[in-house]
């Protein structure tokens, strides 16, 4: 292992050690391995049922090293490779496959090779194709988890049920074919990415119970989805003790007792388990120019308009000036549409050369950078101190 390799092993207290340490040119994510854990356990301890971390929302391995630790052993997983990776990793974690839309091949092997026996689906023809995909096992274990649509919530990101989930009367003819078939079956729903309105949750339980009554079949299990949000500037999330009060009305008033429950929450276990430190290469008046954007990690400042806290990070040399201005900053690529929608208010003697911290980026950063223009953020580091989006 090269000295470099060892260094960016190690474990730092803060992003200024990490600076005085590595002088990284190049992006660093900083890595809170005791933040994930925390808000794992927040979750194992108080949802009513079993906690799916949703791997599409980041899936480097330190990340689902973290949350293993600290005991999640369930997995919501879109693809083969996920799959691949979380059983691999772990075996005795368990994996469901929740994209309601799959090729034949993946299904097969996810079926005989890793052993997954959730398969959601949202139309009759996705339903003919697992079952002919997994005929040469059992029935009785093979559990089909009918995806509905549920209606737009207040204060969401993204309304996830725009692309996926069948109306109230598909699910009931659903449920009924595949308990036809011998299968088990249960129900599912997405509320949409960062749901600030608790009461969404409540509303889709509503709806299921509707669905459940009028097919009259017994549900093997009840996934809420995820949806659950995190804190960024300016959006500050609801207690999740609410969301879980409105989960545990809505089971109870719509007689799930007894049945097995899902969460799949993402941004709300990882966003604020990771930080990033860039650095500034040039600066121009009230412009800075850095080593990562909207290619890169921060994407979701454009796609979904979130304003991340930041820091000046300055572990060496004068004081920062206690004067702040607003900077517009611009990513590393030679692409006049790589800057950031909203501006960075940092100290006025920002210079080249300075790090800038940007919290809060744990959930999709780098799980949908990209490589364009040979940038591409890549290096893991562990940090020991608390987010910066305590502050918030």
């Amino acid at each position: 292992m090269s000295q470099r390799q060892s260094r960016r092993a190690a474990s730092y207290a803060d992003a200024e050690a990490v600076a005085r340490a590595l002088s990284p040119s190049y992006p660093v994510y900083l890595l809170r391995p005791h933040q994930l854990a925390a808000n794992a356990r927040a979750f194992l301890e108080r949802f009513p049922g079993s906690v799916l971390y949703a791997v599409k929302c980041n899936p480097h391995p330190q990340v689902l090293r973290a949350l293993y630790e600290a005991g999640i052993r369930h997995f919501d997983t879109a693809s083969l490779p996920e799959i691949a990776q979380v059983s691999e990793a772990y075996p005795d974690a368990k994996t469901y496959f929740m994209h309601p839309v799959k090729g034949r091949a993946v299904i097969r092997t996810a079926y005989e090779v890793y052993g997954v026996r959730h398969f959601v689906i949202d139309h009759l023809n996705e339903l003919e194709k697992v079952l002919e995909e997994t005929r040469k096992g059992p029935r009785a274990d093979l559990v089909f988890v009918v995806r509905l649509t549920t209606p737009p919530a207040a204060g969401t990101l993204y309304h996830l049920a725009a692309k996926f989930g069948c109306s109230e009367s598909e699910a009931v003819e659903l449920l009924q074919r595949a308990q036809a078939a011998g299968c088990q079956v249960g129900l599912a729903f997405h509320v949409g990415s960062q749901c600030r309105t608790p009461g969404a949750y409540g509303t889709a339980l509503e709806i299921c119970g509707r669905v459940a009554a009028a097919a009259k079949v017994k549900l093997a299990c009840l996934d809420v989805g995820g949806g659950f949000p995190a804190d960024y500037v300016e959006m500050v999330a609801p207690p999740l003790e609410l969301y879980l009060e409105e989960v545990r009305r809505g089971l109870t008033a719509n007689g799930f007792e007894g049945v097995d429950v899902f969460c799949e929450p993402g941004r709300a276990l990882v966003a604020s388990g990771c930080s990033l430190l860039i650095q500034v290469q040039l600066r121009k008046e009230d412009q800075l120019y850095v080593n990562d954007g909207i290619y890169g990690s921060l994407s979701e400042m454009v796609d979904a308009g979130i304003r991340l806290p930041v820091r000046l990070v300055r572990p060496d040399g004068p004081a920062p000036s206690p004067e702040e201005r607003e900077f517009v900053v611009n990513g590393p690529t030679c692409d006049s549409l790589d800057v950031l929608p909203q501006r960075f208010r940092l100290p006025a003697d920002l210079r080249e050369g300075d790090w800038i911290e940007v919290d809060q980026v744990g959930a999709y950063s780098n799980a949908l950078a990209t490589n364009f223009n040979g940038f591409y953020p890549e290096t893991f580091v562990t940090v020991e101190d608390a987010p910066l989006a305590r502050s918030l």
